[in-house]
C-alpha cells in the first residue's frame, strides 16, 4: 500500500493515473453515444433501453457504474490538475517568444476545455437525470426528455458547443493516453493518429446528430 501511495505521488503514477482514468471515460462515452443513437430507433428502443439500465442487477449496475464513474472522474481531475500547477511552478516566468513546433491546439486548449466538459456534465445530469432544469421533464419518458429538451435551441447550441470541447479533449487524451501506455513508436504513430482521430470523429459527429436531428424535424 505505502509503495502504491509514492507511486501515485510521482510524475509517471500521475500519469499512468489519468491514462487509466481515461480509458474508464473514454468507454462510457462510447457506450453513452450508442446507448443515445437509439432515439433514431424510436420511443419504444430508447425508453426500453433506459428501464434495461434501471434494472440491471436488480437496479444495483446503474449505481455501481456511477460510482466507478464518479471515482474516475475525480481522480481524473487530480491528476491533470496536479501535473498542470506542478508544470506552471516549473517555469513561473514565461517565454520572451512562443513558437509551438509539438504541441497541438487540443493539447493547448486542455486547459479550459476540461472545466467547459465538468460544467457541462453537471448541466447534462440536472437536464436529462434528474429533469431540474428541463420544462418539460417526464421521470421515465426518455425519448419524450430527450425531443422536447432539444427542441430548445439555446440547450442544443450549448450541447453542441460542449461536444466540440469533448472532441478537443477526447483526442489529445486518447493520443496521450497510448503514448502513457507505451504504444508510442515512430511506425505506429500514424495508425496511433488515425485511430484517435477517427474515434474522436465517430463520437463527436454521433452526439451532435442527436440535437441536430431535433431541430431539423427528422427525430419528432
Amino acid at each position: 500500500m505505502r509503495v502504491a501511495v509514492a507511486y501515485k505521488d510521482t510524475l509517471v503514477g500521475r500519469k499512468v493515473m489519468m491514462a487509466v482514468t481515461g480509458i474508464v471515460l473514454f468507454c462510457f462515452v462510447v457506450g453513452h453515444m450508442l446507448g443515445n443513437l437509439q432515439v433514431f430507433l424510436g420511443p419504444a428502443a430508447l425508453d426500453s433501453y433506459a428501464v434495461f439500465l434501471r434494472e440491471f442487477l436488480h437496479g444495483g449496475g446503474l449505481w455501481l457504474a456511477r460510482t466507478v464513474l464518479l471515482a474516475s472522474v475525480g481522480l481524473h481531475i487530480w491528476a491533470a490538475t496536479s501535473l498542470t500547477l506542478e508544470s506552471w511552478a516549473a517555469r513561473p516566468i514565461g517565454y520572451r517568444m512562443q513558437r509551438w513546433r509539438e504541441s497541438t491546439y487540443a493539447s493547448r486548449t486542455m486547459v479550459w476545455s476540461g472545466p467547459i466538459l465538468a460544467s457541462f456534465v453537471i448541466y447534462h445530469i440536472l437536464h436529462f437525470t434528474t429533469g431540474s432544469v428541463h420544462p418539460d421533464f417526464l421521470p421515465g419518458a426518455v425519448y419524450h426528455n430527450v425531443v422536447s429538451g432539444f427542441r430548445v435551441v439555446p440547450v442544443s447550441v450549448f450541447y453542441i458547443a460542449a461536444m466540440l470541447a469533448l472532441g478537443l479533449h477526447m483526442y489529445h487524451g486518447i493520443w496521450s493516453m497510448l503514448q502513457t501506455l507505451g504504444l508510442s513508436h515512430p511506425r505506429w504513430n500514424r495508425l496511433r493518429f488515425a485511430f484517435s482521430t477517427g474515434v474522436t470523429l465517430a463520437v463527436v459527429l454521433g452526439n451532435i446528430s442527436i440535437p441536430v436531428a431535433v431541430l431539423a424535424g427528422i427525430v419528432r
